[in-house]
């Protein structure tokens, strides 16, 4: 076998297990959404070597808004409940992503402009710039904005008090 033809197989074994994971918390979720007496339909998908899971309503976000919690704290619960029902099935620790009537993805595009904009004061001022506590999935969306502007960050404090601070070039 060639270095190539390794590669592409290695790609194809991780991608096959994208999918079982995104096929298993399909299923856990369904299940959730039946005992909470909810309609979502479920839709699978691998971004950025992670299995991504969506729940999506045609009805609408309102019913779904229960499962998104203020400040999305129920969402974040669920999606470690689904990561262990994942780890349960495949015995390895799952890395997935889910997200719940679009509320991750317009949280991501709000975060991504709010680091651009830190990215961007930093420039100009030549200072640091400290942000407020985040999630990790915030952060990790602040850090990326932040490396696109052509600048650096660090995570700083303890959980859940961990902040990203912009530094100057």
């Amino acid at each position: 076998m060639t270095e190539g033809t390794t590669s592409a197989a290695t790609e194809g074994d991780t991608l096959s297990r994208l999918e079982q994971e995104g096929e298993i918390a399909a299923d856990y979720l369904e299940g959730l959404l039946d005992i909470a007496d909810l309609d979502g339909d479920i839709d699978m998908d691998v971004e950025a070597d992670r299995a991504a899971v969506s729940i999506i309503s045609d009805a609408g976000t309102r019913d779904l808004q229960k499962l998104v919690g203020r400040d999305g704290e129920v969402l974040e619960a669920l999606q470690e409940l689904t990561r262990l029902a994942v780890h349960r099935e495949t015995g390895d620790r799952s890395r997935l992503m889910l997200d719940i009537g679009g509320y991750r993805a317009k949280k991501r595009e709000e975060l991504s402009e709010l680091g651009a904009k830190a990215a961007a004061e930093v420039k100009s001022t030549g200072e640091p710039v400290k942000m407020n506590p985040m999630t990790p999935f915030e952060r990790k969306v602040v850090h990326d904005a932040v490396k696109a502007a052509g600048l650096r960050s660090e995570s700083e404090g303890e959980e859940p008090q961990r902040f990203v601070v912009v530094l100057p070039a």
